[in-house]
């Protein structure tokens, strides 16, 4: 087993609450991640008819059964029990009781928000970042940053024998339209719904623009609205907020789209092989939202929320990533060229007029570590080092 970095967050987290719920989408790794730390927890898995049954129709007899000390894999599939969950809770008055998953944001943190807030600690955990791959000694390294960029970070896509990533996204989106997004009333028409979401992945690093993707799609803005908040609860999108502070400029206030996952990104875009990446048009915003991902994980992974945005004006200045923890900036610039260029300072210079911000970075598809005046130049493979100054900097 791969070692995940969340791991001491989420023990930390279960010995000061009675609850802990590990959210993330399907298959990310969080039942094999909940049972490798708990491992004399009983495990309930809410998605086998019975279980299910039980839990809905006889929830104080199921919280009976499993009074502590239980792996609820799934959990949003049984929403009746949240609410005997919180009165379970209280009775007992014991840290780290239960063990909550699943794999629809919207669902958990409905009932979580209404039923059990102050009792559970959330910590979402996404596909392996590329940290927690370069401890697998089996996987060879990587040449090009193309090659994390294709497979991506889903455990099964990564490590799976037999199976090409191709063939695992494949069955994967097939697997999410099934048995997720069906589950859905929003959603009514699912071969739309495909379409819609290998358009998103046709935008990927760009401003979200519904009129466009409803257009595209055949269907109003309402419904596009709607299911793209369905691809966020689902954790394979996120949008990045712009920074709003208007240093007498006037600023785009529409935020940016990225897949948590640029492998399922890359098979959308019909994209079979690393090499195709390099000239594909999307390259340089598969590299972005490769980054972008990676800081959501890195952040996440220490039971942080992403504090990050993006900023740009009218005029096309642009920071892609701008690290904000207490008020004090840290300007991120993404290049996927293999060369520095001066033209990789320009949105930092800039943005440094109308700041006070001084220290800065840009992460390249590069492989040398520079420091030109107060912005250090980082190379792909050392993306961590790089959240690690930018959350030094910017605290």
């Amino acid at each position: 087993m791969i070692a995940r970095h969340i791991s001491a967050t989420v023990k930390r987290a279960a010995r000061h609450y009675p609850i802990v719920a590990i959210i993330g989408p399907r298959q990310s790794g969080k039942t094999t991640l909940a049972r490798a730390l708990f491992p004399r927890f009983a495990y309930v898995n809410l998605e086998a008819p019975d279980m299910r049954l039980f839990a809905t129709r006889d929830p104080r007899g199921f919280l009976a059964t499993y009074p502590a000390h239980a792996i609820f894999d799934e959990v949003q599939r049984t929403p009746e029990l949240f609410s005997y969950l919180q009165v379970h809770a209280d009775e007992s008055e014991k840290q780290g009781q239960h063990i909550l998953t699943g794999s629809q944001n919207f669902l958990m943190m409905k009932n979580i928000s209404q039923s059990l807030a102050g009792r559970v600690a959330i910590h979402t955990l996404l596909p392996f970042s590329s940290g927690e791959l370069a401890t697998h000694r089996f996987l060879p390294p990587a040449t090009h940053w193309s090659h994390p960029v294709f497979l991506g970070g889903y455990p099964r896509a990564v490590i799976s024998p037999g199976e090409s990533p191709t063939q695992w996204y494949g069955n994967y989106v097939q697997t999410y339209l099934d048995r997720d997004v069906r589950l859905l009333s929003a959603v009514g028409d699912i071969t739309s719904f495909e379409r819609f979401l290998r358009l998103c992945a046709g935008r990927v690093g760009q401003i979200v623009n519904l009129s466009s993707l409803a257009n595209d799609t055949g269907i109003s803005h309402n419904t596009a609205k709607a299911w793209l908040s369905i691809l966020e609860a689902s954790f394979i999108v996120f949008t990045l907020q712009p920074y709003y502070k208007n240093f007498n400029k006037r600023l785009i206030k529409s935020p940016k789209l990225y897949f948590y996952d640029t492998g399922l990104a890359c098979w959308l875009l019909g994209i079979t092989g690393e090499a195709q990446i390099i000239t594909h048009p999307l390259a340089g915003a598969l590299f972005e939202t490769w980054i972008v991902s990676e800081y959501y994980k890195w952040r996440f992974n220490r039971g942080d929320r992403p504090r990050a945005y993006f900023w740009r004006d009218k005029t096309g200045h642009e920071i892609d990533l701008l690290v904000d923890e207490t008020g004090r900036l840290f300007p991120i610039e993404v290049k996927s060229g293999t060369t520095v260029g001066g033209d990789f300072f320009k949105n930092i210079s800039y943005f440094q007029t109308l700041t006070d911000t001084k220290a800065s970075a840009v992460i390249y598809g590069g492989v040398d570590t520079q420091q030109r005046f107060q912005t250090t130049v980082y190379p792909w493979r050392e993306i961590d080092r790089l959240f690690t100054q930018s959350d030094r900097i910017a605290r």
